[in-house]
């Protein structure tokens, strides 16, 4: 394997890792504070911890451009773009203030587990999307949404055909995520993708907190006892995870990409039952792999053409 290949592989699989583990420090801040809370102060931690590698990025432009070959013209075309960012951070921050909220007070109510394959559903549904726009979803991207649903089936759908209201609550948080890759899409080929990313996680926060205020008991003792909960939430699965699939997407092979990053189901498998000794059954195994197995080849068209690759977001 090329040494270049290996190493974009290996940082992507260190992103699925840090944002599968990410479910469990979700679930285990549930114990201290309430959903709303927990998302609000992650979301603004995720935001601030961009700001520097923002401002690093900005400077170093600065310097290779030169103050005087500025123009007017040039000024005038960053002023759009600077209004462009803040509308396109508001429309992009309010989904997923929707998907976030609807994931965090799912996962109160199911197993870390469950909800990091639940909401790995948006791999699948994201090409589906596009049928909306009249895109072609092609074969494999059938038989992986087909695959990914019978997962579901083994993973949620209990034989009364009843599903847990956690669950409900995650699978419809699938669908803003959904919504959310769609819209980044579209917006980061037109601004700063990561001026974009701060802004639309500030906004998620404030709306966070805006809920919080108004509907929850917000007490610092139980944000203190959080702690390690929020700040690997906030800075790790939004800071540092972001920005690896940021740098590394941009010379790694979309395939790879797209199917590594797929695994982070897999690691809030594996982190649920090793730190917070969650039990999956023979039914949910099967379910989980089925998942994992749909993620999988509704990605297999990228190997034929790799332009086609899905714009990402990070699963916070």
């Amino acid at each position: 394997m090329n040494p270049s290949t290996f190493k974009d592989d290996a940082l992507l699989l260190l992103t699925a890792a840090i944002w599968g583990l990410a479910f469990v420090a979700q679930r285990a801040g549930m114990e201290h504070i309430q959903p709303f809370t927990y998302n609000g102060v992650r979301f603004a931690l995720g935001s601030l911890s961009l700001l520097p590698l923002i401002l690093l990025l900005r400077n170093r432009s600065r310097r290779r451009i030169g103050a005087e070959s500025t123009t007017g013209k040039e000024n005038s075309t960053r002023e759009g773009r600077g209004a462009k960012v803040w509308l396109y951070g508001l429309l992009s921050g309010s989904v997923l203030f929707t998907a976030a909220s609807l994931q965090q007070v799912g996962i109160v109510y199911t197993t870390a587990g469950k909800a990091g394959f639940i909401t790995g559903m948006y791999v699948v549904l994201v090409p589906l999307s596009g049928l909306l726009w009249r895109q072609k979803a092609g074969w494999s991207r059938w038989v992986g949404a087909g695959l990914a649903v019978a997962g579901l089936y083994f993973l949620s759908i209990t034989r009364g055909f009843t599903i847990a209201k956690g669950d409900l609550l995650v699978l419809l948080s699938a669908l803003f995520w959904t919504a959310h890759v769609q819209l980044i899409g579209w917006f980061s080929p037109k601004t700063n993708s990561l001026v974009l990313a701060s802004i639309q996680f500030g906004v998620c926060s404030l709306f966070s907190l805006a809920v919080a205020a108004g509907t929850e008991t917000v007490v610092l003792e139980g944000i203190l006892r959080a702690a390690v909960p929020i700040l690997y939430g906030g800075l790790c699965s939004v800071g540092i995870a972001y920005t690896l699939q940021v740098v590394v997407q941009k010379t790694a092979h979309p395939a790879h990409a797209a199917v590594i990053l797929s695994l982070e189901g897999a690691f809030a498998v594996l982190g649920g039952w090793l730190i917070l000794g969650e039990m999956l059954s023979l039914r949910g195994l099967i379910g989980c792999a089925l998942m994992l197995g749909g993620m999988i080849v509704s990605q297999t068209s990228l190997l034929r053409n790799p332009a086609s690759v899905s714009p990402g977001t990070p699963q916070p």
